[in-house]
This record gives structure tokens, C-alpha cells and sequence, in this order.
């Protein structure tokens, strides 16, 4: 039997009802006097334990228990030590949300799981006049079996564990109020609402405030965040969610790893200049000329980047110098050396080099095989290669038409095999790495070097004959000639003014 709303009775409505329980990968294990409850990222021993306490543990690890259920029967003493454990393993413990009873028995809703040490949170209040939605930061998707609610702004995820549950967070796609969800399973008035307040308290769902906006539409912080980059940013680095992190190798023995070096592809090769380390040192800047010199250019001279210039620039920027090779059962990674950082030694970069203009070698789309230093043509359709070089001009908003271009592809899988969490990110780390190196060696050798925002992936994949999933393009680099007359000597642009050393006469990038 449905019943009213404490709104609609005038009553005082009733604080929302969350009952405690252990997270489902928490693992409790009684040995004498002690429990220690283990999970997948912590251990946690308690002792002594012994009569009322030994049985609100287990009553924890069996199911959603409310407070005042689980404290009743103890002493005094028993239930403080209760109160306080449950505060120090805060983040071994769930909430769930349950029906109030009735005829069916009493149901767990939801639960919410915290993905954070510090994750706390106060049902929030649920004004049955005012519409409520999901965060446009949050999202559902199947884990561990299970659908859940997860967003950048909780330390915390909603399993929604109850059918009734799943159909509310499907209607707070669009604005609702709580009394048009009373019917959601079956739910009365009451449960509709203890499930909002805890849905809005936890960070999910925010109620309208009274001229009918949300939080995430009108605050300036929020609204400057896109719903990708906010939740790429909460689960690249730790704090805020739970999943293992880090070098874990959760593929060993399950999948074979990608080898430190890429087979080169087949094809027609061209054999590129090796520089002499001595050679260098006699004519390039210094590094501090090479830093504050350093600019992207974006239009070339009129006689073109050559084939040796291009060698010297791909030797000195990805070649690999050197290559270990792991005994059998030692453990150790198969890794290699390049003249650019690396996070494990990964080095899942590959390099790609579209043609247009290079005096010495022929237009097209080469694969750069970084053990033999030499190019290996894998595309000599023209029609390909114009669309490389037109997404990269229209990255430059149309004003480079581009003499070489540099495809950076990930052999994503060379680093997911070994890092949980953190994998595409430290490829975009590295991506950031390369491009400056790229610079930095440009402007030595007195070329135009331009690094790009954009690219299209998809495209590209197609172009150079690869697998989207298993190796795509995650950068672009613009190489020329630079003009004769293009210099960084003297005074900036109109408009710009320089700061902290004027005797330091630099242009600043445009």
C-alpha cells in the first residue's frame, strides 16, 4: 500500500534510511581475539574481538543491517568500540538504502561503495516540488556484474541493486520530480525520496534550485569542465577512486606482451643519414638558446627540408639506441632506450612521416623503423596523403600547408599490459615528451617545427593500414625548412610586452 509524503501530510519527514554493510571485496577473517578485514587495496586488523562486537562483524559481512539493528543487544562499551570502528574503516563499509518493509520484506535499493579514503557524504534534501536529474557528469555502466551510477564528482559508486533503483536513475535522465517517480517499482513516496536525498547528497543527481537551473549547467567551475576530461582527470591519478593503480601487470601470464620493437612492415625503403655525435656538437645552439628560441613556424622557405636534414632530425629524436632482451623467468620487461624519457621503458610511440616536399626523397607515407633508421613507404596514394596533410592544415586553422608531417601512433597495448589505470595517460605523457624533444631538435638544426591539437584518429588509422584499437594516432608534428628571413632576434610583436629578463630579446609564439 502506497503512503503519503511527509510533505504531503505535513509531517517532519524522516531522516533516510542507510544501512552499513561490508563493500563485497572486503574479505573479514577471525582468528582468536583478532578480525582482519582484507580488500583488494588494504588489510585492516581489529582485536580484541569478542561477543557483541564479534557479532555486529558478522552481521556487516552478511548483509545491510541499520544502525540501530546492529548496535541492539550490545553494552554500552560494545556499542561505542562499534560507532568508532566503523568510523576508522569507513572505507571498507557500504550504504545501502532499503525499502521500508511491508509485505515483500525489506529491499536494498542501492548501495553506495566509497571509492576514496576520505569519502563522506550527508543525504541530501529533496524538495518534492522542484525537479531532479542526474549530474551531467554522471553515467551508468555494467561492473563486476552489476549496474552502477558513477560520477567525477562522488568518491563514491551506486550499485543500484534493485530493479526499482534502475528505473529511477533511467528517469533522471530528464528532469523529474520525486512525487512523478512515487510509482518507480512499486516505491512509495517516501522510498522514491530517500533514494533522491542520497543520489543528490552523494554528488549523482542535483535538484533544480528555484528558477529551475542546475548546479553543473551554471557554476562557473563546472561549467568549464567537459564530462570526458573531468572523469579522465579523476581516474589517471589516485585519491578518488578505487580500481587497482599503477604498474600491476594484470595481464602476466594471461596474454602475451607486446614487444619493446614493432616489426618493421614490408615495403620499399629508403636509408637515412646518420649524423656523428661529434658533427652536432660543433654546430648547435646551446640548450638555453635552444629553449628560449624555440617557436612553432608555420610557413617554410622556398627550398625544402632535405632527406638528410630529415635523418639527422628522426636520429636524434626516436631512433632506438639501444635494446635489453630479458633472461627467461627473470622477470625483468623487454625494454629499449630512445633519446626521449619514457614511463617503464615502454616506448609505444611509433612514428609515421607523410611527405609532401623533402628534397631527396619521393612523396608519400613512410613507417620510420627506429632499429634500422630508415623509412619504409606503407602508402603511396596521393589521395591519402592530402587528407593527412588537409586535417593537419586545418588543425593550424588552415594557415600551414604542411611540407612534412609526423604521425605519433601508441601500441596502446604495450603499455596497458603492464599499468592499470594510468596507460592511456602516460602515452599522452609521453606524447607531450616527444613533441618537445621535437622542438627542441628543430630548432637546433634551424628547421620549422609545429606541434598540432588535433588529428584525426580514425583516418589516419585507416591511411597507415592499422588497428584503431591496437595502434592509432595520439599526436602530429609539423617539419620544414625555415625561411632565410624567419628570426627570433629582435622585439616582440605589437601588443606584446616582455617580462622578467628584457635583455633577452625574444618573439613569443603566435
Amino acid at each position: 500500500m502506497q503512503t503519503n509524503s511527509p510533505q504531503e501530510t505535513g509531517e517532519a519527514p524522516s531522516p533516510p534510511r542507510a544501512a552499513p554493510v561490508f563493500r563485497h571485496d572486503v574479505h573479514v577473517a577471525f582468528d582468536g581475539e583478532s578480525a582482519t578485514l582484507t580488500s583488494p587495496v588494504t588489510a585492516f586488523t581489529l582485536r580484541p574481538v569478542r561477543g557483541g562486537i564479534r557479532r555486529a562483524l558478522r552481521r556487516l559481512s552478511q548483509g545491510p543491517t541499520p544502525v540501530h539493528e546492529l548496535l541492539d543487544g550490545l553494552l554500552p562499551a560494545e556499542r561505542v568500540q562499534v560507532e568508532r570502528f566503523l568510523d576508522r574503516v569507513g572505507h571498507l563499509v557500504a550504504r545501502s538504502v532499503l525499502t521500508h518493509g511491508g509485505p515483500g520484506g525489506r529491499r536494498e535499493l542501492i548501495r553506495l561503495e566509497p571509492t576514496a579514503r576520505d569519502a563522506e557524504y550527508r543525504a541530501g534534501e529533496v524538495d518534492a516540488g522542484l525537479p531532479v536529474r542526474l549530474s551531467r557528469f554522471a553515467f551508468l555502466r555494467s561492473r563486476d556484474g552489476a549496474l552502477v551510477l558513477e560520477s567525477p564528482l562522488a568518491k563514491f559508486r551506486a550499485v543500484l541493486a534493485d530493479p526499482a533503483a534502475r528505473e529511477i536513475a533511467a528517469a533522471l535522465g530528464e528532469p523529474v520530480t520525486a512525487g512523478s517517480l512515487a510509482k518507480a517499482g512499486g516505491l512509495s513516496v517516501d522510498e522514491t525520496t530517500d533514494v533522491l536525498r542520497h543520489l543528490v547528497g552523494a554528488g549523482f543527481a542535483e535538484q533544480a534550485d528555484a528558477d529551475g537551473a542546475f548546479a553543473s549547467d551554471t557554476e562557473p567551475t563546472l561549467r568549464q569542465w567537459d564530462f570526458h576530461d573531468l572523469l579522465f582527470h579523476s581516474r589517471v591519478r589516485s585519491g578518488r577512486y578505487d580500481d587497482v593503480f599503477g604498474a600491476v601487470y594484470p595481464y602476466r601470464d594471461e596474454i602475451d606482451p607486446q614487444p619493446a620493437v614493432k616489426p618493421a612492415p614490408g615495403g620499399p625503403t629508403v636509408e637515412l643519414h646518420r649524423p656523428a655525435r661529434e658533427d652536432i656538437a660543433d654546430r648547435d645552439p646551446s640548450l638555453t638558446a635552444a629553449i628560449e628560441t624555440r617557436r612553432s613556424i608555420r610557413s617554410y622557405g622556398e627550398r625544402p627540408l632535405t632527406v638528410r636534414q630529415l635523418g639527422e632530425f628522426l636520429y636524434r629524436v626516436a631512433r632506438v639506441r639501444a635494446h635489453y632482451t630479458p633472461e627467461a623467468g627473470s622477470g625483468r620487461d623487454e625494454v629499449v632506450s630512445r633519446p626521449y624519457p619514457s614511463g617503464g621503458q615502454g616506448y609505444e610511440l611509433e612514428l609515421y612521416v607523410t611527405v609532401r616536399r623533402c628534397e631527396g626523397l619521393d612523396a608519400g607515407i613512410y613507417y620510420y623503423d627506429p632499429v634500422a633508421h630508415r623509412l619504409v613507404l606503407v602508402n603511396d596514394g596521393a589521395a591519402d596523403r592530402e587528407s593527412l596533410f588537409h586535417v593537419a592544415s586545418r588543425a593550424t586553422g588552415m594557415e600551414a600547408r604542411p611540407d612534412v608531417l609526423i604521425t605519433m601512433t601508441a601500441r596502446f597495448q604495450r603499455m596497458s599490459w603492464k599499468y592499470r589505470a594510468i596507460a592511456y595517460a602516460t602515452t599522452l605523457r609521453h606524447t607531450g615528451v616527444l613533441y618537445q624533444t621535437m622542438y627542441l631538435v628543430a630548432t637546433a638544426m634551424g628547421l620549422a617545427p609545429c606541434g598540432l591539437g588535433n588529428g584525426d584518429a580514425d583516418m589516419s588509422a585507416r591511411v597507415l593500414g592499422l588497428d584503431y584499437l591496437r595502434e592509432s594516432s595520439v599526436g602530429d608534428f609539423l617539419l620544414g625548412s625555415r625561411s632565410p628571413d624567419d628570426t627570433v632576434a629582435g622585439e616582440p610583436e605589437e601588443g606584446w610586452q616582455m617580462l622578467n629578463d628584457p635583455q633577452w630579446s625574444l618573439q613569443t609564439d603566435t
